[in-house]
């Protein structure tokens, strides 16, 4: 947990950037190592991976469709292509993983979580949906659903 100390705020401002969306450097040293190396033979890449992992967060962040990405970003099509291509190949997931697990150890917290927490919750269906119950508990017809975290 971070204590908002005048350096604190510093470290994780983000005033000077083009784009709330885009990252401090910090935060980017963070994400580099999980970048795909450009491939070995053809013509060397000449695409900034930061500006299109940028782009990435702006269309997240922004819930918008590709083609309305600025043009101070890379192009569309070369943004789109690695995000299809970092997604198939899982690059989201392990990034994922492994900055969980990173954060989970500076906490002071085992890597990887050892218990969880079931939930569930009963919902009211139409008389002509498709497969419902009975809850008796709740005295509701209808669908019961679970949940792990």
């Amino acid at each position: 947990m971070v204590t908002w100390t005048g350096i604190a705020r510093r470290e994780h401002s983000r005033e000077g950037l083009r784009y709330p969306s885009d990252m401090t450097d910090g935060e980017w040293a963070l994400i580099m190592p999980f970048v795909p190396p450009a491939k070995r033979g053809g013509r060397p890449r000449t695409t900034d991976m930061r500006e299109v992992v940028n782009a990435m967060l702006y269309i997240a962040s922004a819930g918008c469709a590709w083609r309305l990405l600025p043009k101070c970003f890379p192009p569309v099509s070369t943004v789109r292509r690695y995000f299809y291509a970092w997604r198939g190949a899982g690059v989201f997931e392990v990034m994922n993983t492994v900055l969980v697990m990173s954060l989970r150890e500076i906490e002071g917290r085992e890597a990887s979580p050892s218990a969880g927490v079931i939930d569930s919750q009963s919902v009211k269906t139409t008389e002509s949906g498709g497969l419902s119950g009975y809850d008796a508990g709740k005295k509701v017809k209808g669908r019961k659903r679970h949940i792990v975290t």
